[in-house]
């Protein structure tokens, strides 16, 4: 077992120097497909992170009648409260709007109104943003409520945006793995067909397939990890020097995650591409 081994150790150095040609075309063909490929999940990932925090900011708003009663807006207070599509409410009485309309409309307007006129109001936010269409349609006709209201073009605006940003990047991502795959096993591929007279031989003086196969499996590894650790330099790259705005930054755990796919990505595809081409293409 361990001559073995060190006949698989030195074969494998010995193959990836004497094709260093083809070794370093794998690995920096490893190393820009998965760049590119993390890349894309980085930004995938902070497009849905920002995403998120646009969410928390979408309200709805329960506007009452000026004259409610005391039940009527508790009954509207309680439905709200038990709702699990409402993540919470602050309730804000006529003399609360009363303030904040001085703060906003023009002396002109504001001058004409008075506390008894405004409608007390629940500021909601929803769980997701389109559950503010069903808070709008479960109380617009409720005893006492004078009307809801909810951004419902931007809402939609925005979840279709959200939903075009994140499948552009699952599929670029899907795309350059897909690449990196087909290039690397080609670029395998060749390099073993070049070398198609030495396995040739092995077979010949009764070498095992496993024996012949192993060495090849290792240099695709081998070459997989050095363009997995470039690719893994070039994300850390990006995420440390691009600018992005605070709510697509991401956290180092999104970070290390990235990493840890480009890292088993390139390592499983150098390893199964060397294994697939020395299967199919030199009969062994």
């Amino acid at each position: 077992m361990r001559v073995y081994l060190r006949y698989a150790v030195k074969e494998t150095l010995g193959n990836l120097w004497r094709n260093r040609m083809m070794t370093i075309a794998a690995v920096l063909t490893v190393a820009v497909s998965l760049s590119l490929a993390g890349s894309a999940l980085l930004l995938r990932q902070s497009a849905a992170q920002a995403s998120a925090q646009w969410q928390q900011g979408t309200r709805v708003t329960v506007w009452m009648q000026p004259n409610a009663t005391t039940s009527q807006i508790a009954n509207v207070q309680g439905q709200l409260s038990t709702l699990p599509i409402v993540k919470s409410c602050v309730y804000y009485t006529q003399a609360q709007d009363y303030q904040e309309a001085l703060k906003l409309l023009p002396p002109s307007e504001s001058s004409v109104l008075s506390v008894a006129q405004m409608p007390s109001s629940f500021r909601c936010i929803p769980t997701v943003p389109s559950n503010a269409f069903v808070v709008e349609t479960t109380f617009q006709n409720q005893p006492g409520v004078y009307k809801v209201t909810a951004p419902e073009q931007q809402i939609r605006e925005m979840n279709h945006a959200i939903r075009v940003v994140q499948i552009v990047f699952i599929a670029l991502a899907s795309v350059l793995l897909l690449s990196a795959v087909v290039l690397i096993l080609n670029t395998i591929r060749m390099a073993i067909f070049s070398r198609r007279r030495e396995v040739s031989v092995m077979k010949l003086v009764g070498a095992t397939n496993w024996f012949i196969r192993v060495p090849y499996i290792t240099e695709g590894f081998i070459q997989g990890l050095i363009g997995s650790v470039v690719a893994m330099l070039l994300v850390l790259a990006l995420h440390t020097w691009y600018p992005l705005h605070n709510e697509f930054q991401l956290g180092a755990s999104a970070l290390v995650g990235t990493e840890a796919v480009v890292l088993a990505v390139g390592v499983v595809i150098g390893s199964v591409g060397s294994a697939i081409a020395i299967r199919r293409f030199l009969d062994v």
